[in-house]
């Protein structure tokens, strides 16, 4: 069974970093896709930034500069690396993984990360 345990969230003031973590209880190369999606109250959920399994990665492009997606394959682990952020980036972030793409995948249980002005 895949389990996905997210960490990392808090309060934090504009302009300041945060880094989010998403341990998989399986290798992070059995997955085609690794993602880090947000949802603010009232809004879509919208994905912030993805990682192949052979390591491109993709942002949304009002995080593109600011934030970094990476991951460690020793831990099973993917990062999402949060610098100068902003009151609107404020929301319950959510780490996905897809053995295939277009799956539903699996998700972890989320992390809220709030930002005050």
């Amino acid at each position: 069974q895949v389990q996905l345990v997210e960490s990392g969230g808090g309060l934090v003031q504009a302009g300041g970093s945060l880094r989010l973590s998403c341990r998989v209880t399986k290798s992070i190369f059995d997955f085609a896709t690794m993602g880090w999606y947000r949802q603010a109250p009232g809004k879509q959920r919208e994905l912030v930034a993805n990682m192949s399994r052979s390591g491109s990665a993709t942002y949304e492009d009002s995080v593109k500069g600011r934030f970094t997606i990476s991951r460690d394959a020793a831990w099973n682990t993917l990062y999402l690396q949060m610098n100068s952020l902003k009151p609107e980036d404020t929301a319950v972030y959510s780490c996905n993984a897809r053995k295939l793409a277009g799956d539903l995948g699996y998700w972890g249980q989320g992390t809220q990360v709030t930002v005050s002005s």
